[in-house]
């Protein structure tokens, strides 16, 4: 029996959505290569790219972006359920309340992509709605004249967004739409497998994220950044840090040996917003720590991941960190429902087998058994 813990090297299935070259820093979308395509191809068309197979004919996508403007109203029960969470939950836990409200029963299996479109749009709009209140504000209707990225920053803050910030926005976005076949989506694929509806799966798919190994460390990239200070206490630092035997965030991956390609899209997105000497504070780090990482582990084939500079856009951006993790899921809804839509084509339920390793058969209970 072939063993694989964490199911290294095991292919679960064929996909026509997206490819992680691993070993030669590739992330291709539907044959098209991420690093052509952002920054300047708007989210919107991504998710048409996505959804439907094709680039659409025009950027951004018309029928992406008249979808997600018709659908961003939340029905008035899930906006009642938003209302009455707890104030001051961190917004992720509540967001994962937030797209369970999403299934009122109308929800059923097999998804379909007017599903997807309701997840992918009401994700950022029920999401700020909480963050607003959760802050003592009032929530800011979404607007039909704004494309997704810009809408979702007007809903946070109430202004109308910097043309920078948007478009910050809106790369961060069509670099995270999808990821071949990550924890995430993995876990959405396991429920729709098993013949569960699109919001269940992506409620699934979401408590992925909570952990830091998976979505959630971009956060905790800037809790470094901020411990670390100024760039002559980096090399100490982070010397301490590994002679501890702890976590570096932002720098390994999984599929990766060589560089993630988002995180060199996204450097070069973070000098367009980023404030300059945080900026260079995260560059100086990055080459004393990939230099500290090559010496205490030679071989290992450690680079900077998407997390990195996802930190430092995102802090450009204006978001604040408990919301680094959720707009990764806003982000992520569009790689969801492209891969939700194509398990069902062609489903069969996810049910590997384990290895047993526990004690053999015949083991006899130390009291009698009832009607034995």
């Amino acid at each position: 029996m072939h063993f694989s813990k964490g199911l290294d090297d095991v292919i679960v299935g064929r996909s026509a959505i997206s490819w992680v070259g691993g070993e030669t820093g590739d992330l291709v979308y539907r044959g098209f290569d991420v690093r052509d395509l952002v920054p300047g191809v708007p989210y919107e068309s991504i998710v048409h790219l996505l959804l439907y197979g094709d680039p659409p004919s025009a950027d951004p996508s018309h029928e992406v972006g008249r979808e997600l403007a018709a659908r961003r109203d939340a029905p008035p029960s899930t906006e009642r359920v938003v209302d009455a969470l707890p104030v001051g939950l961190p917004p992720l836990e509540a967001l994962r309340t937030i797209l369970s409200s999403l299934g009122t029963g109308s929800y059923g299996y097999p998804p379909t992509r007017e599903q997807g479109f309701d997840l992918i749009a009401r994700t950022p709009t029920l999401l700020a709605r909480y963050v607003r209140r959760s802050r003592g504000l009032a929530p800011v209707p979404p607007r039909a004249d704004l494309g997704h990225a810009a809408n979702f920053l007007w809903m946070l803050f109430g202004a109308a967004p910097e043309a920078p910030r948007v478009a910050a926005l809106d790369g961060y976005l069509a670099l995270l739409a999808d990821h071949g076949m990550n924890a995430s989506t993995f876990a959405l694929t396991i429920a729709i497998s098993a013949q569960s509806d699109l919001v269940s799966a992506a409620t699934g798919a979401l408590g992925t994220l909570k952990g830091p190994v998976h979505g959630g460390a971009p956060s905790r990239v800037s809790d470094m950044l901020d411990s670390i200070g100024a760039a002559d206490r980096a090399e100490s630092w982070i010397r301490d840090r590994l002679a501890r035997k702890e976590v570096l965030y932002g720098f390994g991956h999984r599929a990766y040996k060589t560089e993630d390609p988002r995180a060199v899209v996204l450097h070069g997105i973070a000098r367009s917003v980023a404030d300059p000497h945080r900026l260079a504070l995260a560059e100086a780090v990055e080459a004393i720590a990939l230099a500290e990482l090559r010496r205490e582990k030679p071989g290992a084939r450690l680079y900077t991941n998407v997390e990195y500079y996802s930190a430092v856009v995102l802090e450009g951006i204006g978001l604040p960190r408990e919301l680094f993790t959720p707009t990764f899921a806003v982000a992520r809804t569009a790689g969801w429902t492209a891969h939700a839509l194509e398990q069902a084509a062609d489903n069969r339920l996810i049910r590997p087998d384990v290895e047993y390793v526990g004690p053999p058969k015949g083991r006899v209970w130390p009291r009698p058994l009832p009607g034995h």
